[in-house]
């Protein structure tokens, strides 16, 4: 009896002691998952994901070097910068209209940026075009004639009349 006592209080140190494996530390590099209206995003530990999220999946491409950002508003932190008219995969759109982003061809979110910052590569070249100044064409001299030998002539930038 007194040998069963000591087998069982032996059996129960041990147990005690031991403990399961120590999970590695979270990194800022880290992959992890986490679920956002039903869809299920894969991101980096330094990526907080969005409260709100409506799935887009689109190619898109950078309209400027914006920045992207670790949660979608301008008081996270920097991650990148996009590179321009490099094209990108949009995820979804999340709250403040900001976009989620993953590299070409990749599932992984990666960061955030605002809806202005990219665009729909079908509609890229257009919105380059449209935003290209346009060069200003060469007015027109208004000129009148003034008691027959010498004219007058108005200056297009001041509106002043010149006499000649």
């Amino acid at each position: 009896m007194m040998m069963r006592s000591v087998v069982v209080l032996v059996i129960a140190l041990g147990l005690s002691g031991c403990m399961a494996p120590a999970r590695p530390p979270m990194t800022d590099d880290t992959i992890v998952t986490s679920q956002v209206n039903g869809v299920t995003l894969t991101h980096r530990y330094a990526v907080t994901p969005p409260q709100e999220f409506t799935p887009v999946n689109q190619d898109y491409r950078a309209l400027y070097p914006a920045s992207l950002m670790s949660r979608p508003d301008f008081g996270g932190n920097v991650i990148r910068q996009l590179d321009n008219g490099k094209t990108y995969k949009v995820l979804g759109q999340v709250e403040h209209a900001w976009m989620a982003l993953a590299d070409e061809g990749k599932e992984e979110l990666i960061g955030y940026v605002p809806a202005r910052a990219v665009v729909k590569s079908e509609q890229y070249d257009a919105t380059v075009r449209r935003d290209r100044p346009r060069p200003r064409r060469a007015s027109s001299k208004t000129c009148v004639a003034v008691d027959g030998a010498s004219k007058a002539c108005k200056n297009a930038a001041s509106g002043t009349w010149i006499i000649d």
